[in-house]
């Protein structure tokens, strides 16, 4: 094993982890021309990516923690790329106890938000930054170029923010990068960029079930039904990788893979943490709650085999003729494009709550920016979407703004087809279903909530407004004749 003591204050920027995610955002550093300092826990890890990549760039290496810091030009800046939770506290400890003040610690990983403010109260009471970034792009992504979104100080992006901008993606020659926010905000909107993830994948896959249900399809033919729809306003990341894995034959049975993968979808836990903000915020993010629930139903082995005996009371979904089988993929097109729109409007609806609960300045139509390119929704109409929150930065719901608006009342019927033939087929797919539901609610000029505010009142005295005039009101239900009385 090699040992590696540097010289001190030659590097640009380090990165302490290199597992595959960190060994390759430190070679896209150290590719962009920055000499990147580079140090893990476990040496052969060290010893491996000098031995393997080495001669790519400028990497300063060290086999001790002391010689890493002591690596980094002031203010320093080292990125942890640990697991999310107790292990990244653990290493800002270690490396907070060898830096100055002024002095950046860096954390690129999954980590939950609320931690991230955490951190960085932390930090700052040792007079030190800490930015909590996202990095959305997967393994090549961190190689090639993510798209990334750190929080912190501002004054701690100045010295940073060249470096991410640099080795970023970029989109018509636009960095996918930029400042998003004081504390978390970095990691509350890479939170909720995955749980917009989760809400895509989710469509897609009910789109692809529905596809191989109702026109008895191969996996193959499927996957030149979504090549074809990556041509036009589907375009997109996910769509685009479909097709690949649809068309992916296992070289032993010469099935196609998708056949012989067990159909449980697992999870890392940001969906989840994006659904239960949501809750604490009051935000509605059905699509992305409803593609969380279907990873856990997926999952559920002893309660799906105890309903596999069920009766659905379902008819087969069969299309037969050319002319129905064409109309019905396009069905399934404009339905797969709508629900697309309701998590995204979804997820801009949670990231606008969480900028005003937790007063950050968040510029939605930059994050639509950095999101065109690198990361893993990266999606054709993030364009119009930047381009409707740059026409109005307040604007209340984005599938009320065109082109969203247009486009959905377009799909809206081929929606409604596929979900009423879905459930009549007794095929699930409850993002489909639930996005309906959100438009439908969205739209309606009352809704029955005044009976659930009325039950509450009776059994709880929560009391309730009037539409008719100004005021807090509550009835006294257990007395004769029931008189309101006005609170407040």
């Amino acid at each position: 094993m090699t040992t590696f003591v540097p010289e001190a204050s030659t590097a640009d920027i380090g990165v302490y982890g290199l597992g595959v995610m960190g060994a390759n955002l430190a070679r896209n550093l150290a590719r962009n021309g920055y000499a990147t300092a580079v140090f893990n826990r476990t040496p052969a890890r060290t010893d491996r990516l000098i031995r393997e990549h080495g001669g790519e760039a400028a990497f300063v290496p060290s086999s001790a923690l002391e010689d890493f810091v002591a690596s980094l030009r002031a203010p320093r800046v080292a990125i942890i790329m640990v697991q999310a939770g107790p292990a990244t506290d653990a290493v800002m400890e270690q490396l907070a106890a060898l830096m100055d003040e002024g002095d950046i610690i860096v954390d690129c990983g999954n980590s939950l938000f609320t931690d991230t403010i955490r951190r960085e109260k932390w930090a700052a009471e040792r007079g030190l930054h800490f930015v909590g970034a996202g990095v959305s792009g997967g393994e090549e992504g961190a190689l090639w170029g993510p798209s990334i979104m750190p929080g912190g100080t501002p004054a701690s992006y100045e010295r940073l923010g060249p470096m991410f901008e640099a080795i970023s993606a970029t989109y018509d020659g636009v960095p996918c990068c930029t400042y998003i926010g004081a504390n978390g905000a970095g990691h509350f909107v890479k939170m909720v960029h995955n749980g917009i993830e989760y809400a895509d994948m989710q469509v897609i896959a009910e789109a692809y079930t529905l596809l191989r249900e109702g026109l008895g399809a191969t996996p193959a033919q499927i996957a030149d039904i979504f090549a074809a729809w990556n041509q036009g306003e589907l375009n997109s990341y996910l769509i685009e990788i479909t097709a690949e894995v649809l068309r992916q034959v296992d070289a032993s049975t010469g099935a196609p893979l998708v056949d012989l993968i067990v159909d449980a979808a697992s999870q890392k836990g940001t969906g989840k943490w994006t659904v239960q903000t949501a809750l604490d915020l009051a935000v509605p993010v059905t699509a992305i709650g409803e593609a969380t629930f279907a990873r856990g139903a997926s999952s559920g082995s002893a309660q799906r085999a105890a309903g596999q005996g069920l009766d659905g009371n379902t008819a087969p979904l069969v299309i037969e003729t050319d002319e129905a089988r064409a109309a019905f993929v396009e069905d399934v097109r404009r339905a797969l494009f709508a629900s697309k729109i309701v998590a995204y409007s979804q997820g801009f609806d949670e990231i606008g709550a969480g900028a005003a609960e937790y007063g950050w300045d968040i510029d939605k139509g930059a994050l639509a920016r950095i999101w065109r390119a690198g990361c893993i929704i990266r999606a054709a109409f993030l364009d119009d979407i930047t381009r409707a929150y740059e026409a109005d930065p307040a604007l209340p719901l984005l599938l009320a703004a065109e082109p969203f608006a247009t486009r959905f009342e377009e799909c809206a019927p081929a929606l409604r087809r596929i979900v009423s033939q879905a459930a009549l087929a007794g095929v699930p797919i409850p993002v489909f279903a639930s996005s309906l539901a959100y438009f439908d609610q969205i739209r309606a000029t009352r809704l029955p909530a005044a009976l659930i505010q009325a039950q509450r009142d009776f059994f709880g005295s929560h009391t309730y407004r009037r539409v008719d005039r100004e005021g807090i009101f509550h009835t006294l239900w257990a007395e004769p004749g029931r008189p309101e009385e006005q609170w407040g």
